[in-house]
């Protein structure tokens, strides 16, 4: 089959419908399957590709010009691992281009190698943001091989036999297996990432996939987190008598983790402990309150998206990353909706009536705006100010 493709081709991104994208692979040679979405983010694309709640997703990024920040050990968003527990693959409009920046210390290219992270470059990402927006996200295969051999009707078949995002917990997968303790602040220059000193709050973090800048914007607030598995109890957890409980964000479909998980977040809910959810820790809160969620057709990925704030009538720019949401037409009397997205009206945030329990589909750590929603953060210490 390779002799369908044009010369000099060495990657390429086989859809189960039976589309080709042609084009030259870089990063780790092999292929991989996920969920093929489209992010509109100019920048960010170290914190974007090592985002847990990418798990089993390819990412297309639609601003052209990707790799010339290179990489560095400290934009690191996930605990660890590799492409397993974070994006698979990743998709862009020119050839990543060679590190300029003085924080860089290694290349694009070879990081994504390092890291198993298959790279498909000169694709028409407009084309393919266009096909996802008009059919919704499609399973595939990206490809590389530096001979330029590829099977194709094996690779389309491969796409098309993957069972997709949907019923899939990844959760369990991306969380940590020990639980540990996180003393690290938010980054500032030149001073670097910032050390809590007296810890003014204990939280605990169920973490289904957590981001590192979660946890330091946790400690930027006087929070010392400690991390625990995603399937911890809550007995475990209100043992410790924490301040507050963050449900962490993370990858795969919220009602398959919550088959474990919303019991004990009931649990935690009925204690009057303050608990703060984002993202998938948003979905998972909003169905143990009683609330559906829903697979998107597209979803939401970027760092642009406009969020109304109705409690305050604000409205701030954040990034998202998610292919469910809540349904909002499904949450009880008892929630109040509280954020909105402006690009379709889906639900952003809730809080339930008469508790300090709040969540946020958007990720406030992430500072697209640039910090227009670290106020969350704030907004959770006062609610273990209050319960104090």
């Amino acid at each position: 089959m390779s002799n369908d493709l044009l010369p000099g081709v060495t990657g390429v991104l086989a859809l189960a419908d039976g589309t080709i994208l042609q084009g030259v692979g870089c990063g780790a040679v092999g292929d991989a399957v996920g969920e093929v979405c489209f992010n509109t983010a100019m920048t960010g694309y170290q914190e974007i590709l090592t985002d847990p709640s990418y798990m089993a997703q390819v990412v297309a990024f639609t601003f052209p010009h990707v790799g010339n920040v290179g990489t560095n050990v400290e934009d690191l968003e996930q605990m660890a691992g590799g492409a397993e527990t974070a994006a698979r693959g990743a998709i862009f409009r020119e050839v990543p281009t060679a590190q300029a920046n003085w924080r860089a210390d290694s290349d694009f290219d070879g990081w994504m190698k390092r890291r198993n992270v298959i790279g498909l470059a000169g694709v028409d990402t407009r084309a393919l943001t266009r096909k996802i927006r008009e059919t919704g996200m499609p399973h595939g295969v990206i490809a590389h091989s530096p001979t330029g051999e590829f099977d194709l009707p094996a690779l389309v078949a491969k796409a098309k036999a993957w069972s997709g995002l949907e019923g899939l917990d990844l959760a369990k997968d991306a969380s940590t297996t020990q639980t540990f303790t996180w003393d690290e602040g938010l980054w500032s220059w030149p001073e670097g990432y910032a050390k809590l000193g007296a810890p003014k709050y204990e939280v605990v973090v169920l973490d289904y996939g957590v981001k590192r800048n979660i946890l330091r914007a946790l400690a930027h607030v006087g929070a010392r987190a400690t991390v625990v598995p995603a399937d911890t109890s809550a007995e475990v957890i209100l043992a410790r008598n924490p301040d507050g409980v963050l449900l962490s964000n993370g990858p795969g479909d919220p009602a398959a983790t919550g088959a474990y998980a919303v019991p004990e977040i009931q649990k935690l809910v009925a204690s009057g402990k303050p608990v703060f959810g984002i993202c998938l820790g948003h979905q998972m809160l909003a169905l143990a309150v009683g609330a559906k969620t829903v697979k998107m057709e597209q979803g939401h990925h970027g760092a642009n998206h406009p969020v109304k704030d109705l409690t305050t009538g604000k409205v701030e720019i954040v990034s998202m990353n998610h292919g469910f949401t809540v349904d909002s037409a499904s949450l009880p009397e008892a929630v109040t909706e509280t954020h909105v997205s402006l690009f379709d009206g889906t639900n952003a945030g809730i809080a339930v009536t008469g508790k300090p329990v709040f969540s946020v589909q958007h990720h406030p750590e992430a500072s697209p705006g640039p910090t227009d929603s670290l106020y969350l953060f704030e907004r959770f210490a006062g609610l273990m100010d209050a319960a104090k």
